[in-house]
């Protein structure tokens, strides 16, 4: 039960997620959460830096989709600028958006990265529907009120991954 929690990577944050490497292992699509893993969940657009990433991925010839959670408005003013598709109201950690974003990038699941913050929502959800998943580590501090339950029951669940010797990062 406890490997359904299990991301095959972890990383400090997006930036240390090089599309060059992706590519080269044969990662063709992204999946990424929205609120705090590319952004504060409470920053309405990308930073420079976010935006300059994107790019970095698109020129590898890496598609990108965003599903988020989040409702349509809030997903909707970050992606449009960025020109990236997206799902809102995805409902993570349930299968059915993260298929209909593989299916809609015309990709294989083995050519598909899922990218989040919380293991409860897009790790457990990237490795239910048969995903690659990288694990980031929340970009803010502060999070809404159903995310800070989750990250208390995030935080038992990395306990137990610790005690059994699953992780080997340090947070």
């Amino acid at each position: 039960m406890l490997q359904q929690f299990l991301p095959g990577d972890y990383v400090k944050s997006i930036f240390h997620i090089s599309p060059e490497k992706l590519k080269e292992s044969g990662i063709k699509g992204i999946i990424t959460d929205l609120d705090n893993t590319l952004v504060e969940w409470d920053r309405p657009n990308a930073t420079p830096q976010l935006v300059e990433w994107f790019k970095d991925v698109k020129e590898q010839g890496i598609d990108i989709t965003i599903v988020s959670n989040n409702n349509e408005r809030r997903v909707k003013a970050f992606s449009d600028p960025l020109n990236i598709p997206f799902i809102h109201k995805a409902r993570k950690p349930m299968g059915k958006a993260f298929l209909k974003a593989v299916k809609n990038m015309n990709l294989k699941k083995e050519e598909v990265v899922v990218i989040g913050d919380q293991l409860l929502t897009d790790v457990l959800g990237g490795n239910r529907s048969g995903f690659q998943t990288i694990l980031v580590v929340p970009v803010a501090s502060t999070d809404g009120f159903f995310t800070r339950i989750n990250r208390k029951i995030e935080r038992r669940i990395m306990e137990s991954l610790k005690r059994k010797g699953m992780i080997q990062w340090e947070e």
